[in-house]
């Protein structure tokens, strides 16, 4: 583990990311340039308010692949704070919205950085039989945030479950 994943912060948060691996991967962003990513195309009013107005510079983040195989990846941090989604406002572009103006926008993203890739996936069905973890929301029935919170407690049960697969 490096000493950004394992070193305590007083007012860093913690953040659980999804994408769909054949979307974009986590391998995607440790090969991006400066293993750094823009973290665009967000389209959910309660993650937008958490990238826009929640999440702060040196902030860590858990990379979860969703799809065939669910699990946590991998480590990034936020690098860049909350501004407007420039995707939004392309109409050539996948995320394109008309209801976002340049002047009011409606979407926004974050800056994140690739900072540790795990020896294993933490796959989601070892995550749901650690007790410590049944509260944490990417477990609860029905959720499909793509941006969410993670407590400390919760960071640090997944953090010995990776520690615990590489073998340390």
């Amino acid at each position: 583990m490096t000493k950004v994943a394992q070193g305590a912060h007083k007012d860093r948060q913690y953040w659980l990311v999804k994408s769909e691996p054949d979307t974009f991967s986590f391998d995607d962003l440790w090969n991006s340039p400066g293993r750094t990513v823009h973290w665009d195309g967000v389209r959910n009013f309660q993650a937008r308010n958490y990238l826009r107005d929640e999440m702060k510079k040196g902030d860590l983040v858990f990379f979860y692949h969703s799809g065939a195989n669910p699990g946590i990846v991998g480590i990034a941090e936020v690098v860049r704070e909350g501004y407007p989604d420039h995707t939004a406002l392309d109409p050539k572009h996948p995320h394109y919205d008309p209801k976002s103006k340049k002047e009011s926008p409606l979407w926004f993203m974050v800056d994140i950085h690739a900072v540790e890739r795990f020896a294993r996936p933490i796959p989601l069905s070892e995550m749901r039989t650690k007790p410590e973890l049944e509260g944490m929301q990417l477990l609860r029935k029905g959720n499909r945030l793509s941006v969410q919170k993670v407590g400390a407690a919760e960071w640090n049960a997944v953090l010995a479950l990776a520690k615990s697969a590489a073998g340390d």
